[in-house]
C-alpha cells in the first residue's frame, strides 16, 4: 500500500535543505540585515530628535531671555521719553506761567495808572461840576 522510497525521501529532504539554505542566504539574511539597519536608523533618529529637542529648548530659553531684555529696555526708553516730555512740558508751563504773571502785573500797573488818571481828571473837573450843580439848584 504505502511504499516509501528511501531514495526519493532522502532526495526530497536534501532538496528541501538546499532550498532553505539558498533562501536563508539570498532572502532571510538580507531581510534581517535590512530590518536591523532600519531599527538602528530609527534609534539614531530618535536620539537626534531628543538632541534637537534639547537644542530647541535651549534656543527657546535664549529667545525668551532676549525678549525679556528687550521689554526691559523698551520700558526704560519709554520711561526716559516720558520723563523728558514731562520736563519739557513743565518748562513750557513755567514759561507760560511767568509770561502770564508778567502780563498780569503789567495790566494791573496800567489799570492803576488809568485809575489815577481818571481820579485826577475827576478831581480837576470837580469845580466845574460844583458850579454846574449850584447853577441847577439855583434855577430850581
Amino acid at each position: 500500500m504505502l511504499d516509501i522510497s528511501p531514495v526519493l525521501l532522502l532526495s526530497s529532504g536534501i532538496i528541501f535543505l538546499l532550498v532553505v539554505a539558498r533562501l536563508n542566504s539570498c532572502l532571510f539574511k538580507p531581510l534581517l540585515k535590512h530590518m536591523d539597519d532600519r531599527t538602528a536608523s530609527i534609534k539614531k533618529d530618535l536620539e537626534d530628535a531628543k538632541s534637537n529637542g534639547a537644542d530647541v529648548d535651549g534656543l527657546l530659553a535664549e529667545a525668551n531671555e532676549i525678549i525679556s531684555k528687550a521689554k526691559k529696555e523698551a520700558a526704560a526708553i519709554r520711561e526716559q521719553a516720558y520723563k523728558e516730555a514731562k520736563d519739557s512740558a513743565d518748562a513750557k508751563l513755567a514759561s507760560a506761567k511767568s509770561n502770564l504773571e508778567a502780563k498780569s502785573a503789567e495790566f494791573a500797573k496800567n489799570l492803576q495808572d488809568e485809575t489815577k488818571a481818571l481820579r485826577d481828571s475827576l478831581v480837576s473837573s470837580m469845580p466845574q461840576f460844583n458850579e454846574s450843580l449850584k447853577a441847577k439848584l439855583s434855577s430850581i
